[in-house]
């Protein structure tokens, strides 16, 4: 193989292992909670949230 190419091969795998590195940090700041929650728990805190509107709704018209 010509030096080119081996150093082309070098960079090019640097850059993955690079890349894969600045991933990984960026999604260990992601915030976990909203990505698990469970679609069962998330339709019951909108219907928590509706009915408080309603209500607050209701109180302000009398």
């Amino acid at each position: 193989m010509q030096t080119w190419q081996v150093i082309l091969i070098i960079v090019a795998v640097f850059g993955f292992v690079g890349s894969n590195i600045a991933l990984l940090k960026y999604s260990a700041k992601l915030d976990m909670k909203r990505l698990n929650q469970d679609p069962v728990e998330k339709a019951r805190q909108r219907l928590k949230e509706k009915q408080r509107s309603a209500q607050d709704e209701h109180c302000d018209k009398d």
